[in-house]
């Protein structure tokens, strides 16, 4: 074996030993998060309000509180991110401001979330004397801008010149051009975007604490602090109660399955709007 090939055989089978690693650690992690988080799993986990220490209970509030919390920051953060991504993509193409937003942009997409619910803790939890809903769902909607605006200025710049072009030639005006033409094309990357987005966000832990906190209590009122799954599974996962830390597990499962369902959706929406139009 000359040398040529010695450096090609070599180089597959380090590439092939990382992927298998890789694959190894994912489905080690999986597995133990399957068997455990199955044993905790029951109808209780779905209609039961978290327990106290050494008691038996369920998710239910928590539960609630995530899909309340998730949904609202991407509310708040969708709107706000498609228009900003597309004011970059149609008018901002060569100004100062607009580098300077993506900068910030791309500043905010790799900061660690807890740095955000700090930002948050101090721009409303201080002010307002207390943890609540509304603070959560703020601080998750700001994890979650980065992403809709780079995505959407991403899919607007993608958009084929003739196909806008067209639109300006019968007469249309800029804005129905952008929202008749240009967010029809580009709409499955921008969706696929919103939904990674909700996968990001409605894991996070770290701003929650500093937010919305947690609650024992179902609460539907946002101005309180709100029991979510994250920081459910942190206490319950800390704790020395076995029912708790059961709990735990059953929580991570269900938010795991959440976010494979999501990814699973985001990747393959593209190919559903691609066969719709074929």
């Amino acid at each position: 074996m000359n040398t040529r090939k010695l450096k090609n055989f070599s180089f597959l089978a380090f590439c092939s030993l990382s992927a298998a690693f890789g694959v190894f650690v994912l489905a080690s992690i999986l597995y133990t998060l399957v068997g455990e988080g199955v044993k905790g799993l029951s109808l209780a986990t779905f209609t039961e309000l978290t327990p106290g220490p050494g008691s038996q209970g369920g998710l239910k509030n928590a539960l609630i509180g995530s899909l309340m919390l998730t949904g609202l920051g991407i509310l708040i953060a969708a709107p706000i991110g498609v228009l900003a991504g597309t004011w970059l993509a149609e008018a901002g193409k060569d100004n100062k401001i607009a580098e300077s937003l993506r900068f910030l942009n791309g500043m905010l997409m790799s900061a660690p979330s807890i740095l955000v619910g700090l930002f948050v803790y101090a721009l409303i939890v201080v002010p307002t004397g207390g943890y609540s809903g509304w603070a959560g769902a703020i601080a998750l909607a700001v994890l979650a801008l980065p992403v809709i605006v780079a995505s959407t200025e991403e899919m607007l710049r993608l958009v084929p010149p003739t196909l806008k072009e067209a639109g300006s030639g019968v007469g249309a005006p800029k804005w129905r051009v952008i929202t008749q033409l240009s967010y029809r094309a580009a709409a499955p990357g921008i969706i696929t975007a919103i939904l990674l987005s909700i996968a990001r966000i409605s894991g996070e832990t770290a701003p929650l604490l500093f937010t919305s906190l947690n609650s024992s209590f179902m609460t539907t009122d946002m101005s309180q602090p709100m029991a979510n799954l994250p920081v459910t599974i942190y206490q319950f996962a800390m704790s020395p109660y076995t029912s708790w830390q059961e709990l735990a597990w059953a929580g991570a499962l269900i938010i795991t399955t959440f976010i494979l369902i999501v990814n699973v959706l985001a990747t393959s929406l593209p190919q559903l709007f691609k066969a719709r139009r074929a």
